[in-house]
Order: C-alpha cells, then sequence, then structure tokens
C-alpha cells in the first residue's frame, strides 16, 4: 500500500469521506487522491514522493505559483505580528483601497473569509437592498455552498428551483429561479413573467464550475439591459475569474459593469479570503451603515490580507497577463492538435489564465452540450497524465489554470505527456 492510500483509508475513518471538499475525493474519476506534501513554482509532491505539473492551483488562487516568495515573505511577516485581532488594521484598508481601483464598479467594498460568504452576502444585500425575494441562477454555476445557490433547474424553463442538496429546505429553493447559460430568450422571458419579483441576477462572467463555458456577449450585455430595466441588482460572481482572466477581471474583459461582485481565491494569494463589493448606496445598506447584517471574525486577516496584497502588486506589472494568455493558449492549441493527430474527439479553449478540456468536437456554449460531453474519455485521459506527471483538475466539469510559474519546459513536458495519453484513447 502506497503513503498516499495509507493516508486515505486512515482519513476516511475520522473525514466524511476522507476529505474537506467533495471534488477532492476522486469520485468522479475514480482511484486514491494524491496527498500532497508541498508545492513549488509549476510543480507539487505528493506523500509517496511523485512529482506532478500542476494545473490546479488550489483550484485557481495560485496565479503566481505554489510558495511564491514574496507572498510567503508577507505572509511570515505579518505572522511575527500576530495571527488576527477581530480589529481593524491597515492592511485591509489598502487592500480594499487596491480593490477599488483596479475593479471601478466597486465603490465600496467588504472582506469576508471566503467566495461562499461573499456570494451569500452579496445576495442577502440584492434582497435587502430591493426589498424583493426571488434570486436568478445559472443551470451549471456554482456560487457556494449556502442554501439559496444549492438549487436546481424545475421542470420548465419558468418553473422555479428544486433543492439539489439535502438540507436546504423546499420553501428557501422556491425563491430561486434556474435558467439556462448563454440563452437570452430566457432572460427576457424570465423577466417578463418574474420581473418585479427579481432581487438579483447572478452569474459566472465566465463558467468555471461546469468546465469553462465562454459568455455569449450578447448574454451578458441583455443581462445587464434587463437588471437596469427592472431595477434588479446583477452580482457577478468573479470568485474565479477574478484578476484570472485580466487585471481588470471578466466585467474588464467584457465591458459590463454590474452592481455587485464578489471576489475570492487570487485576492488572497492562497490564503482563505473573500470580498464582495460594489455601488456605493448599495453597499451603505449593510450593517453598521444599514439594515442588512453582515459580519465574521475572521474578515480582514491579516495574514490572507498581506498574502493577497503581495500577489496583487506582481499582477500589475506590465505584460503579466498577456504573457499569462500566451502560454494558457499554447497549452490548448498544443493539446488540441495532439488530439487531432491521434484522431481524438477533443477541442479545448483559454480565457486568460483559465482553460477548459472537452471531449467533444467543439467547445460547450450551453449545459446540455457540456453534459453531453464523454466523460468516460476524459477520465481515462486523466489518469494517463497522472500516471505521466501532470495533474489535472479530477472531474471533467472543472476549468484548469495555468500560473506564471509554468515554464516553456513545464508546457513541453504536458504536450508530451498528452501525445502518450491521446495515443492510448485512440479508436
Amino acid at each position: 500500500m502506497t503513503e498516499n492510500e495509507r493516508l486515505f483509508a486512515r482519513a476516511q475513518r475520522t473525514i466524511p469521506g476522507g476529505v474537506n471538499s467533495p471534488v477532492r475525493a476522486f469520485r468522479s474519476v475514480g482511484g486514491t487522491p494524491p496527498f500532497f506534501a508541498r508545492g513549488a513554482g509549476a510543480q507539487v509532491w505528493d506523500a509517496d514522493g511523485n512529482a506532478y505539473i500542476d494545473y490546479v492551483g488550489s483550484w485557481g488562487p495560485l496565479i503566481l505559483g505554489h510558495a511564491d516568495p514574496a507572498t510567503v515573505l508577507a505572509v511570515q511577516a505579518a505572522a511575527a505580528n500576530g495571527l488576527s485581532f477581530g480589529a481593524p488594521t491597515a492592511g485591509e484598508v489598502e487592500l480594499a483601497e487596491l480593490l477599488t481601483r483596479l475593479v471601478p464598479s466597486m465603490d465600496m467594498v467588504r472582506l469576508v473569509s471566503s467566495g461562499t460568504e461573499a456570494t451569500m452576502s452579496a445576495i442577502r444585500l440584492a434582497r435587502g437592498h430591493t426589498g424583493r425575494d426571488t434570486l436568478i441562477k445559472f443551470e451549471g454555476c456554482y456560487h457556494g455552498h449556502s442554501d439559496s445557490l444549492l438549487v436546481k433547474a424545475g421542470s420548465g424553463m419558468l418553473t422555479l428551483g428544486n433543492p439539489s442538496s439535502a438540507g436546504v429546505p423546499a420553501d428557501l429553493a422556491r425563491h430561486t429561479l434556474v435558467l439556462d447559460y448563454n440563452d437570452t430568450e430566457g432572460l427576457h422571458d424570465a423577466f417578463a413573467n418574474e420581473g418585479d419579483r427579481i432581487a438579483g441576477v447572478i452569474v459566472e462572467p465566465v463558467a468555471g464550475n461546469m468546465n469553462l463555458v465562454a459568455p455569449r456577449l450578447e448574454f451578458l450585455t441583455t443581462l445587464r439591459d434587463l437588471c437596469t430595466r427592472y431595477g434588479t441588482v446583477l452580482i457577478f460572481d468573479e470568485v474565479m475569474t477574478g484578476f484570472r482572466v485580466g487585471l481588470g477581471s471578466a466585467q474588464g474583459l467584457y465591458g459590463i459593469t454590474p452592481d455587485l461582485s464578489t471576489f475570492g481565491k487570487i485576492i488572497g494569494g492562497g490564503m482563505p479570503l473573500g470580498a464582495f463589493g460594489g455601488r456605493r448606496e448599495i453597499m451603505e445598506k449593510i450593517a453598521p451603515s444599514g439594515p442588512v447584517y453582515q459580519a465574521g471574525t475572521l474578515s480582514g486577516n491579516p495574514l490572507s490580507v498581506a498574502a493577497g496584497l503581495a500577489t496583487l502588486r506582481q499582477l500589475q506589472a506590465p505584460g503579466f497577463y498577456a504573457a499569462l494568455s500566451d502560454k494558457t493558449r499554447t497549452l490548448t492549441d498544443g493539446l488540441t492538435a495532439a488530439a487531432r493527430h491521434h484522431g481524438v474527439p477533443f477541442s479545448a479553449q483559454a480565457i486568460g489564465g483559465m482553460f477548459g478540456l472537452y471531449f467533444a468536437a467543439t467547445p460547450p456554449a450551453t449545459y446540455a452540450e457540456v453534459m453531453a460531453m464523454d466523460v468516460p474519455a476524459f477520465n481515462a485521459f486523466y489518469h494517463a497524465m497522472l500516471d505521466l506527471g501532470i495533474y489535472l483538475a479530477p472531474s471533467a466539469f472543472e476549468a484548469g489554470f495555468v500560473s506564471a510559474a509554468h515554464t516553456p519546459a513545464d508546457l513541453a513536458a504536458t504536450l508530451a505527456a498528452a501525445n502518450q495519453a491521446f495515443a492510448t484513447l485512440k479508436k
């Protein structure tokens, strides 16, 4: 038995499923998950000493790679002064000022401890601001595990949602309307029928939790126009896309201004940190300025703030995102060419430092197209790549991430491994 196997067996005795977040259990792809011991740059090493080129990057935060020296030094310096105060610090003011400068749609911002907390709070704020109850979300988009968001589509396009998890009251789920991502006609129908009752719409401006699905610009512009017309709060969930697809995040990339935005992952530099922010007149409804309550003992934690500041400073270097985008496109173009060489139905696409891999002829644009992909082929490819030292997200329905630490040699090694892996799938 390997050390990974021993650790997994041990973990399952005291941790549900042996993991602290479900996808880590490898149920989608099968097998035993590697338990990581350390990371440096673009590489990670597991408990058995195996090295992998990492395209998960802690699910997106590590845009600078593992153990970025400047970020580690910033955390160490902050820790030497105290781990937490539960009181204001200068660092959180500096981070708030930087975020509002880099994301012009945010006049004010509140720091929290996770992306889930950020989206949960933004939805409460949208409801408190409008005095309405109904929320729109989109099938296949994930915004954290709060009750209002663990909802799947009902039996028809305009039916209110059903709980997608045990423990979510049906009475709560009925306040969430679930529509199809990229369906502009569905937006018009929903607002025509429910517009005066819709408090907010929450959307991933680039979907990353049903694999990478690029938005149709008409979909986003229609969403903005309808929210403005009906007095509905448009919430961009940029927990994944924030500072990943560009310095202005997805809203800057597509030129759409939301009313509220949520952030996480990169803004914490690998430490637990989230944020939500937006227009001043909405944000001033948050306690203690207004009647919408939100609080957190570790909000603005000095270690997380230090890591976030150290990371965001580096992302502002000239040419950073052009280089990151070039690397990501080199990866996806190379994977597509390797699959074509072996006659494997496959496609890929990249947006900034995010990428999607699809065992389908073309990249999907809708949830239905995502669900039609060849999942067994992905699972076989995944394990072939893992055996060759390439760590991809262990699910056919997750986006991947390239970091600034990935070198041309890393990309070349990945494409060489992919050539071998696709050869095993050749019909």
